[in-house]
């Protein structure tokens, strides 16, 4: 509710009451404290082969790969790099780097070399786990390392020459792992993300943060609590994104769940998991819904274990959310809103909650607990009361502690008071649910995935044929947004748009790869030399070119 005692800002709270968060617990303490009672009950599953760890193995394993890490070299505060899909091997890797106090960054095993490249050099990666038909992409990080103290672990056989096996790791003596002291403020995951603009930064996240983030979600008498120690959760959403590695891993760890994981998503092969693991828990992101919704042999499944399906990532429209309510009326759906850098989770459906509220279609939940929310006038930054849209603020012990080596980023970002602004379009309404109505930042979300276009312009650019560039989202049912380059050729040039998406493509993910390419005579910008990016949208919504 709003706090009328504070006159310069209108906050809005939760309308569950705050927890206790036990915020001085390291990551993996917290997550795993129920083990005791659960050491014989499935905790992974490992989807395509059927393989099962228990809690009591992947707490065992963990700290077999932690003293692994520390037999490396691998020390209180290092970067240990993971380019993985799903799998075991991701989460021991997390965990295990978590109990030697060292730092996860997650790199998306679709990367380009160059891709994984700046990220492996901005972090400052000791060691690096992959698989070994990604060595390729990773092989040059030994070349780049001055002192050759890369090192690669992969997991699978045939281990390429240089590389350790992940045995190296799992067959180590958990009892060498010395003592770490781990503060809670110190960093364990660093997720890359582009935040509200620009390109790509580390985000620093530490083990008070995540800690509270679970507890916000999973913790309590009366939690938005969307599984529980009797549920199995589908892990589809890949685990580099902080969604899934925060909303369902971590929180299906600390809650005691069995997490059944699948290393890339594939409808038939998602309802088969399903029908076979009697699956009742899916987060999903709004492409997964639309394609179960549509899926024309959805009846030959027995989906009947399924009570929940969760959608994050980016909003999900209305006419879908009708869509799948008819064919799933015993289901419960709600959508969840978060960013990386807020840890991610901002605001949650109270549909979750042991004692269920009812919530509007198109409502992305209410402030979780233990933190405040605000909605500010982008022009003036006072505060809004109820229904006036204006960009989304949070505040609270779960936000990033800021942007790795990046001070200026993370100032533009988290405020003096400890808000950090989302560049995001919301409001509030009577009911306290949160609703997003546009957007501050020109970040394009391709199926859940950020494609910040300052990246793509900057190598646009590189190529001689090209004088200007600038990139905006353009809506896709399929995908959400994809990326569409308005272009100004250099003098002289006759470049195709076919030799245009050729050079992105080489060179990005396939997420990030431009859906069309428009010519134009110059690119639309203020007089301080900044886009105009309404402009090209309002051009592109128009059906520019005619």
């Amino acid at each position: 509710m709003a706090d009328s005692a504070d006159q310069k800002d209108i906050i809005f709270r939760s309308k569950l009451p705050d927890i206790y968060i036990p915020k001085h617990l390291p990551l993996h303490t917290y997550c795993l404290s129920n083990k005791s009672q659960q050491r014989s009950r499935p905790c992974l599953i490992n989807g395509p082969t059927g393989d099962v760890y228990t809690y009591a193995d992947v707490d065992l394993k963990a700290r077999k790969v932690a003293a692994g890490l520390h037999k490396l070299g691998v020390r209180k505060g290092d970067v240990v790099m993971v380019v993985l899909p799903n799998s075991p091997e991701f989460v021991l890797t997390f965990l295990g780097a978590s109990y030697r106090g060292a730092m996860t960054t997650a790199g998306n095993p679709f990367f380009t070399s160059a891709e994984i490249l700046k990220q492996a050099r901005a972090s400052d990666a000791k060691l690096v786990v992959t698989q070994a038909c990604y060595y390729d992409k990773v092989k040059d990080l030994k070349l780049d390392n001055e002192d050759d103290n890369i090192t690669i672990v992969c997991v699978d056989a045939p281990v390429p020459e240089g590389c350790l096996h992940f045995s190296e790791l799992t067959n180590s003596d958990e009892n060498a792992l010395p003592a770490v002291d781990i503060s809670p403020d110190d960093v364990v995951a660093l997720p890359y993300s582009s935040g509200t603009t620009g390109l790509p930064k580390g985000v620093m996240l530490t083990h008070k943060g995540l800690v509270t983030s679970v507890s916000q979600q999973v913790d309590g008498e009366n939690p938005n609590l969307y599984y529980g120690e009797d549920d199995v959760v589908l892990c589809v959403l890949p685990l580099f994104h902080i969604y899934s590695l925060n909303s369902v891993l971590l929180c299906g760890l600390r809650a005691g769940a069995t997490v059944v994981i699948m290393p890339k998503f594939e409808i038939g092969s998602l309802l088969e998991l399903i029908q076979k693991y009697k699956i009742s828990v899916v987060p999903i992101v709004p492409p997964i819904v639309l394609a179960i919704a549509k899926y024309p042999s959805l009846d030959k499944y027995d989906l009947s274990s399924l009570r929940v399906l969760k959608s994050g990532g980016a909003p999900l429209g209305k006419e879908l959310e009708y869509t799948v309510r008819a064919k799933f009326p015993n289901v419960t759906l709600g959508q969840g809103y978060g960013m990386t850098e807020a840890g991610p989770v901002l605001t949650m459906s109270l549909a979750f909650a042991k004692e269920p509220m009812e919530v509007k279609p198109g409502a992305c939940g209410t402030v979780v607990r233990n933190a405040e929310l605000k909605i500010v006038d982008p022009e003036t930054g006072s505060s809004l009361p109820r229904n006036q849209p204006g960009e989304i603020c949070i505040r609270g012990d779960q936000i990033m502690k800021g942007y790795l080596n990046n001070p200026e980023a993370t100032k533009n970002t988290i405020d003096k008071e400890g808000w950090l602004h989302t560049g995001d379009i919301g409001l509030v309404d009577d009911d306290e649910e949160l609703f997003i109505v546009d957007r501050l930042k020109e970040l394009i979300k391709y199926k859940g995935f950020q494609v910040a276009p300052a990246e793509l312009e900057a190598l646009l650019l590189t190529h001689p044929h090209i004088s200007d560039a600038a990139v905006v989202p353009m809506k896709d049912e399929a995908a959400g947004e994809v990326p569409v380059a308005f272009v100004v050729r250099a003098n002289g040039s006759q470049i195709t748009e076919d030799e245009i998406k050729q050079f992105v493509s080489k060179q990005v993910v396939f997420y990030k790869r431009i859906n069309r390419v428009i010519f134009i005579e110059a690119i639309p910008k203020s007089p301080s030399g900044k886009i105009l990016r309404k402009d090209l949208r309002a051009k592109l919504a128009a059906g520019f070119p005619n």
